[in-house]
């Protein structure tokens, strides 16, 4: 499989310390920063593509990945949680900063052209 994008985002919860809605959060923010006009040019099919997203948070034990695999739209996409994004002390709350990396990737591709 080859690469075709990687991006990054960032999310937060400022009052409920909820892991997940701050990774689904920044998920949404990679999303809101690419697109793939690969599939119209090309014809190639969106389940052809493979999708991982890496979500960093300070306890990634606490992140429903289930929930956040099913918000993924297209592909065949994997979440994983690994220790990082930051908890922030706010008075009687801490907020919650997820980091978040989503990459898609193609099989190798050969013999194609731009539809015109």
């Amino acid at each position: 499989m080859h690469r075709v994008i990687i991006e990054m985002g960032m999310g937060n919860d400022l009052h409920g310390m909820d892991y997940t809605k701050a990774a689904a959060r920044a998920i949404e923010d990679a999303f809101r920063h690419s697109s793939l006009p690969i599939f119209a040019v090309t014809g190639l099919k969106h389940d052809e593509m493979l999708v991982q997203v890496t979500v960093g948070v300070q306890e990634p034990d606490k992140l429903d990945l289930e929930a956040l695999t099913a918000k993924l739209p297209r592909g065949k996409a994997t979440v994983t949680a690994v220790q990082g994004g930051l908890n922030v002390p706010s008075g009687d709350e801490t907020i919650v900063i997820a980091q978040a990396s989503v990459e898609a990737f193609l099989p190798p591709q050969s013999g194609w052209t731009l539809k015109s």
